[in-house]
């Protein structure tokens, strides 16, 4: 699963205009929501009850098959296949990949630090406000599985919603100014978010709160690539955002341990665990050093990175017949994908 990310976000970015790759880059990142949006509907769909992330989790194993299989019969990027079409043999080597990974690190390693602490206060805010929220509606709310599942989509909705409004807007508003902001809005929605009584004024709120949560993490995708070597603009993003993520992995079980700590009086006046408050003040405390953190790191907004020579390849010119078949092949499944 890993290794999805990095991957994911090279292929689709450098496919699109750079004009377009704000946008993309909020599509994409909300893949992520949308996948939370069908897990809480098949939820609904198999009961609804405490017991049912069972079957979920096999509903859940066979889309991820089915997503994998769909990737095998694509094609590949224009810039793989413009390569194999030049008649270039291309050998990877480890050593070669270490090499110029070394010479990286040696240029770019306040760049790397930089980006695994940037990554690892965004995973930090998102499971603090996501992770414990059904927890938190279920208990100090006292909304039942069903209601709590409903705030659960519509919070996502908005998540989907606002990554794919200020990706869009990072475009002309820049990456920095837009994360900023929508790191600012949800510290200022707060009390809104946790303070409501009652399922629908928490979906709506919720809806809020995530579509700036979300919506600066949807400028990261671009900002990323963009942000990385040319040449590593695969393993680059991948690993500084998975070291954050592992930064980051016990966020769910602090919020929880803190909470279930304290307790607070709940809709029926009866002692409840603290969630509110914890995930209150620790989105706050992890917003604001998204927002010091960005505001002190570099931007680098319309690179063109698309054409940049992959790590660790090393390049020997021939006559690239068996090269220039399979890319008139796939340029064939091309052309009839778009023709249907």
């Amino acid at each position: 699963m890993g290794g999805v990310y990095g991957n994911a976000i090279a292929i689709a970015l450098e496919n699109c205009p750079v004009e377009a790759r704000g946008l993309m880059s909020g599509v994409l990142q909300q893949g992520y929501s949308m996948g939370y949006v069908f897990a809480a509907c098949a939820n609904l769909g198999v009961g609804g009850s405490t017991e049912s992330w069972k079957t979920v989790f096999w509903i859940a194993a066979g889309l991820s098959f089915l997503a994998g299989a769909l990737r095998v019969v694509l094609p590949e990027s224009k810039q793989f296949r413009d390569a194999k079409r030049a008649g270039t043999h291309r050998n990877t080597f480890p050593g070669a990949f270490w090499r110029d990974t070394k010479s990286m690190l040696a240029k770019e390693w306040r760049l790397v630090v930089y980006c695994i602490i940037l990554m690892a206060w965004f995973n930090f805010y998102s499971h603090t406000s996501q992770d414990s929220y059904t927890t938190f509606v279920l208990t100090q709310k006292d909304l039942d599985n069903s209601r709590a599942s409903r705030a659960s989509i519509l919070m996502k909705v908005g998540a989907c919603v606002g990554g794919t409004i200020i990706g869009y807007m990072s475009q002309f508003l820049g990456r920095r100014r837009s994360i900023i902001l929508a790191a600012l809005m949800s510290i200022l929605l707060i009390p809104a978010w946790i303070l409501p009584e009652g399922e629908h004024r928490l979906s709506a709120s919720a809806f809020f709160m995530q579509f700036f949560v979300q919506g600066a993490w949807g400028v990261i995708p671009i900002h990323l690539n963009e942000l990385s070597p040319p040449e590593f603009r695969s393993s680059f993003p991948g690993v500084t955002y998975q070291l954050g993520n592992m930064i980051s992995s016990p966020s769910a079980q602090i919020v929880n341990a803190i909470a279930e700590a304290n307790s607070i009086r709940g809709t029926q006046g009866e002692p409840e665990p603290a969630y509110g408050p914890t995930m209150g003040v620790a989105t706050a405390i992890f917003a604001v050093g998204i927002v010091v953190t960005t505001m002190i790191g570099p931007e680098k907004r319309g690179r063109n990175f698309e054409q940049a020579k992959v790590a660790g390849i090393i390049e020997t010119a021939f006559a690239g017949e068996v090269n220039a078949k399979a890319v008139e092949a796939e340029d064939g499944v091309v052309k009839e994908m778009e023709k249907k």
